[in-house]
């Protein structure tokens, strides 16, 4: 693994935790919906299910929940780790590249501006850093 494979995984994992995020708004919305019983059709269901389906969408609610904050604590200790090899860049220059583009997620236009520098410094600090950086001893892979 590069030092910018290892990097770009804490937006990645970020990434992932804003899709669990949103399917459990979504699972949320459908716990709230309670179906009413229909007794006007002759449909006869072979295997009824004891559970409603809000009860479903609860216990499916529940899983992704748990898993979400099992990837939150993850991105934590991601993050962690990644500080510490950022901190580990010589030059403020490069640390403040680092920082803006793994940790705060900033496009090369935003990192730009932020740093008053052009893209081709920016890239310039960016390719330095990523030279000078070392990956951990035991890096958290995703």
């Amino acid at each position: 693994m590069t030092v910018k494979e290892y990097l770009r995984q804490a937006y990645h994992l970020d990434q992932r935790i804003s899709a669990v995020m949103e399917e459990t708004q979504n699972l949320r919305a459908m716990a709230g919906n309670v179906s009413a019983v229909r007794y006007d059709t002759d449909h006869v269901q072979t295997s009824p299910s004891a559970d409603a389906s809000f009860v479903r969408a609860l216990e499916k609610l529940w899983d992704l929940e748990e898993k979400a904050a099992e990837e939150l604590n993850l991105l934590s200790d991601l993050k962690r780790q990644v500080r510490e090899v950022i901190e580990s860049a010589p030059n403020t220059d490069e640390r403040l590249v680092l920082q803006y583009r793994y940790i705060h997620n900033l496009t090369w236009e935003q990192i730009g501006t932020k740093l008053h520098a052009d893209r081709t410094t920016v890239y310039r600090w960016h390719g330095n850093a990523l030279n000078h950086v070392k990956l951990p001893e035991e890096p958290i892979v995703i």
